[in-house]
């Protein structure tokens, strides 16, 4: 249908143009009035008629100037001449001899065209309408032969040369990158493995997180060995048709065979690799039959052939065994999020271009930055080059860098978003819980900023920074982040004697983690334990269910172990709550007066000292009783 609407507009023009061109061709000559034989044979016995030019049957007639129109134009009949009809008309001789009277032979593109155009218009119109309709028809026939080709994007030596990326243009991942380089040297100089009995790997499997640099490192493998590079995506494969996704696996390696040495990219291979047998359909599955001809093509390979094959997933859990056997994607690259020095180097190539300050310190963004992937701290300096130009500015500045951590974390500031008086003085005691019971607990991320101007979802927020990069977390930790959760929940309960809907998201994380360190990380009483397996429904494409490997009874122990580490970490927070209420009050004014409280202004308001050691809470002697009964309860055993 579009291309109908198409190739209609595109008559319809035609048909403009044709009739413009028959407009000027055919157009009367200007003041020209046209009058009949009569009035003309009245108006030579008035003398009014100067000259009369004869072409043809059409009369040029022009007048003396006291007329008001200089020209005009009639016509007369052709087998009598213009004498006998105007003596015939009663035109007197003596006027007729003043008359100059000038014949003229029909000259001109108008004799013919006229005539060609009516009769060849309908027809012209006519061709060029079954024209369209049949081209259209035969692109519909050719995509039919067509349907079966993959869908493949050429970069590399033939394609896009100015698109061409190399191992430079990709921070950090020193290990991936010497991993890929023998692939590289592979399809440089593919004799001296051979000679030697060498086999290069002929998959290489891409695993990481989304963002962390797969597709942007596998294109950089092509551009550094100067290889053609056919990318496409998983998804590309499957159609509703059956077999279609079979035949363009074999177009895709036929192709790939015939520009060799080249490299073949599918990005999201889990789309087609996951496991076989558990999807609907069971071995007549359309995306079963695709993965098998992938893996008969793979395994077809000649030892001599300069193809490799490079795939990208972050669902390695999910992919078939067949897929990770030797000789199919035997080397697998694991990319991990970047650390700070790896952050410090992304962020200086996602910066060129851009006009930043002198003032920018890149070293304290990465400082900021943690768990960022290389797509996020992309996103944060393109977010801080977008705030400079909303405000103005000719350079990007440290603190659009640092504004846009924030909008990338938790969303643009809210600024309408009017909380009421009271509102605003949950939310400040709320956060300052956070803030209060973390600075008071062990291996707690230091306190960078606290807010109550609402970003995305949250109506206030409490960031923290941490001191050194963590690859392993303690019990201890995970603990102190349990507390430090629910910290703001029992500030609002200590201050209000109420409680709010504002800790939903906070109550669902201290569960989460709770629950993880009982089922998955053997930290409680019940031991060193697993509990549940889980299961994923496949054309659903994510896990949804979890299936029970263990009793009813244990089922209940579970519980009662989450539920102590709750309990346990809200008596911590309330205990660090009630011996330092004033300073929560403090803390909570001074956030409803500013709205942001930084880092150094937090530390100043609990005079923290770089020496001072952390200390347990001590309850007020009228509290000694309780304290005794809830030490005795966080020691009991299962």
């Amino acid at each position: 249908m579009k291309y109908f609407f198409k190739n209609l507009i595109f008559i319809f023009l035609i048909f403009l143009i044709i009739a413009g061109i028959y407009t000027v061709v055919f157009r009367p000559a200007e003041h020209a009035k046209e009058i009949s034989l009569t009035e003309l044979a009245t108006k030579i016995n008035a003398g009014q008629v100067k000259e009369i030019i004869i072409i043809g049957s059409e009369l040029q007639i022009t007048y003396q100037e006291a007329e008001e129109y200089l020209k005009a134009i009639s016509r007369k009949e052709i087998e009598i001449s213009l004498l006998e009809t105007l003596i015939n008309l009663g035109v007197s001789p003596t006027k007729l001899k003043e008359l100059d009277i000038i014949a003229k032979e029909e000259k001109g593109i108008g004799i013919w065209l006229g005539p060609v155009l009516l009769l060849l218009f309908p027809l012209l119109l006519f061709g060029l309408f079954f024209f369209f309709i049949f081209r259209q028809a035969k692109a519909g026939a050719m995509q039919a032969f067509n349907f079966s080709k993959a869908r493949i994007k050429l970069f590399g030596a033939e394609g896009h040369p100015k698109e061409k990326i190399t191992f430079k243009d990709v921070a950090g991942l020193k290990e991936a990158k010497q991993e890929l380089m023998e692939v590289v040297d592979f399809l440089k100089n593919p004799k001296k493995y051979l000679q030697m009995g060498a086999k290069i790997p002929r998959g290489v499997l891409l695993l990481g997180p989304p963002g962390t640099g797969k597709t942007l490192l596998a294109r950089a493998v092509a551009g550094q060995a100067n290889a053609p590079f056919f990318s496409i995506s998983g998804s590309e494969f499957i159609e509703l048709f059956v077999g279609i996704g079979s035949s363009r696996v074999r177009d895709l390696f036929s192709t790939a065979k015939k520009a060799a040495p080249a490299i073949i990219f599918i990005d999201e291979l889990d789309a087609i690799g996951r496991i076989r047998g558990t999807g609907i359909g069971g071995g007549h599955d359309e995306r079963e039959q695709t993965l098998n001809q992938i893996l008969v093509e793979m395994d077809g390979f000649e030892r001599d052939t300069n193809v490799i094959i490079i795939s990208a997933t972050n669902r390695g859990d999910v992919l078939d065994p067949a897929l990770l056997r030797p000789g199919r994607f035997d080397r697998k690259v694991i990319l991990d999020i970047p650390d700070i020095n790896d952050r410090e180097e992304i962020l200086k190539i996602h910066s060129q271009g851009k006009p930043l300050s002198l003032d920018v310190k890149l070293r304290e963004v990465a400082e900021r930055t943690p768990g960022f992937s290389g797509a996020d701290l992309a996103n944060v300096v393109n977010e801080a080059a977008i705030l400079a130009a909303r405000k103005n500015k000719q350079q990007v500045f440290q603190e659009e860098l640092l504004e846009s951590i924030e909008k990338v974390l938790l969303g643009p500031e809210r600024k309408s978003h009017i909380l009421s008086k009271t509102e605003k003085e949950i939310a400040a005691f709320h956060e300052a819980g956070h803030a209060l019971v973390s600075a008071n607990l062990p291996q707690t991320e230091p306190i960078r900023k606290i807010s109550i101007i609402a970003r995305g979802a949250a109506a206030g927020y409490t960031l923290k920074m941490p001191s050194e990069e963590r690859k392993i977390k303690t019990k201890t930790a995970f603990l102190s982040e349990i507390a430090t959760l629910l910290g703001g929940f029992c500030a609002e309960k200590l201050k209000f004697n109420e409680i709010t809907t504002g800790a939903t998201n906070d109550l669902e994380r201290a569960s989460y983690l709770a629950r993880k360190l009982v089922k998955e990380y053997g930290m409680s009483c019940l031991g060193p334990i697993s509990f549940g397996e889980k299961e994923e429904l496949v054309f659903l494409g994510r896990e949804i269910s979890e299936q029970k490997n263990y009793s009813e009874k244990v089922s209940a122990q579970i519980d009662k172990e989450v539920t102590k580490f709750i309990k346990n970490a809200e008596i911590q927070a309330n205990q660090i709550l009630i011996k330092k209420k004033k300073l929560l009050e403090r803390i909570a004014r001074t956030l409803i007066t500013k709205e942001i409280i930084e880092k150094e202004e937090f530390e100043g308001l609990i005079k923290k000292k770089k020496t001072e050691t952390l200390e347990k809470p001590i309850l007020q002697k009228s509290q000694k009783k309780e304290s005794i009964k809830v030490k005795i309860k966080r020691v009991t055993r299962c």
